[in-house]
């Protein structure tokens, strides 16, 4: 994956000036990299975020003279994109079929400008490697919280009411009550902990309240006093304090050089017995095998998420095999409503990029060779 390596940030700080922070003139190379809407693809006219959608912004373009190429082919060196990496100007992608950008794609790319996410979370992206190339690399910050966080609420009452079990039960004609109520809870009393309370994390706690559970937080910041009364949220200062008290924990932050592999056996261990895991951030935060190991024994009594590493998972992932998942496909942020804002919102950087406008603040993730806070 394009993570942060040491190697990157090596590169030569010289290299920052050999690009522009803002659009050079003229007619532009935009690859955009999406997953195939195959036989979907005409169902809804709303369905933009697929290959064939191109996120409703080709005949825009190309009206003002640009070059637009979407692809959902996008690794190896034999790839659609690989091709362009030498000329394109613009490369978007999606954290639902992301495209690695390595800092070897990056040294290739002689006349790459500006990296867009169209979405939430730029960590398929060499963020080290981009700020020392003096690109800009930015997201649709906002674009699909709601979505992520109504997903992960689904997910919540999916393992706590042992929901994936009586649903293969339905579609396999048995009946077995017992094999689905000795492990179902009602969700009220449950102590809930957000790992990352961001837009998501407290949009979550915001719908869990009027479940009446115990809320937990963790976060590099704490949130506004009045808004932690009014969800009635306890702040957790020591992570490793609060994941042992929780019956359920959400993963609500991005991958970092820090958040990489996190969850790995060591502190597995250490969590309640049977506690239920929903992960919608990104799945390299886990520990694969340690994960999958912790549910195979029941230390882990359920784990959800639609995130995984890599992306598309291959078939033979173990997370597709553990027993008590109920795992997805990268769905949740890629909602029909989330496409819509992720693609105005790309359109609009796009727009500001080729006037040398600058972007709304809180949409970049390196700007002028320096990393968002997040990410540092």
């Amino acid at each position: 994956m394009a993570m942060r390596s040491a190697a990157s940030t090596l590169l030569s700080a010289s290299s920052i000036v050999a690009r522009n922070f803002h659009a050079s003139p003229g007619k532009k190379k935009i690859v955009g990299v999406f997953y195939k809407g195959n036989e979907y693809a005409a169902s809804n006219p709303k369905f933009v975020g697929c290959v064939e959608g191109a996120l409703g912004i080709r005949e825009w373009l190309e009206s003002q003279g640009h070059e637009y190429i979407v692809t959902d082919d996008k690794e190896g060196l034999n790839s659609e994109l690989e091709k362009h990496i030498p000329d394109l100007h613009v490369l978007i992608s999606t954290p639902f079929h992301p495209a690695y950008v390595t800092a070897e794609r990056i040294k290739k790319a002689k006349n790459l400008e500006l990296l867009l996410t169209a979405g939430i979370g730029s960590d398929h992206i060499d963020l080290n490697a981009a700020a020392a190339a003096g690109l800009t690399v930015a997201e649709v910050t906002g674009s699909n919280t709601v979505s992520v966080a109504e997903d992960e609420l689904m997910r919540i009452l999916i393992l706590v009411r042992n929901f994936v079990p009586g649903y293969h039960q339905s579609i396999t004609g048995e009946w077995n009550v017992a094999g689905i109520s000795h492990r179902a809870y009602d969700l009220e009393g449950k102590t809930i902990g957000t790992v990352g309370a961001g837009r998501i994390g407290k949009l979550l706690l915001q719908r869990l309240k009027p479940f009446n559970c115990n809320l937990l937080y963790h976060d590099r910041l704490k949130m506004e006093p009045e808004l932690e009364k009014e969800i009635g949220a306890k702040f957790e200062e020591d992570v490793d304090a609060m994941l042992p008290k929780c019956d359920v924990i959400v993963i609500n932050m991005p991958l970092t050089d820090k958040t990489k592999g996190m969850f790995d056996k060591k502190r597995i261990a250490k969590l309640k017995k049977g506690v239920l895991i929903v992960n919608n951030a990104r799945g390299a935060i886990m520990d694969t095998q340690a994960v999958a190991d912790a549910c195979a024994s029941g230390h882990i009594g359920g784990y959800s998420g639609d995130v995984w590493f890599p992306q598309p998972a291959p078939k033979d992932h173990p997370w597709r095999y553990m027993p008590n998942h109920a795992m997805t496909p990268h769905i949740s942020g890629t909602t029909i409503d989330a496409q819509l804002r992720y693609a105005a919102g790309v359109k609009d950087m796009l727009e500001r990029h080729f006037k040398g406008e600058d972007f709304p603040k809180q949409n970049y993730i390196v700007k002028a060779g320096e990393l968002a806070s997040q990410y540092r």
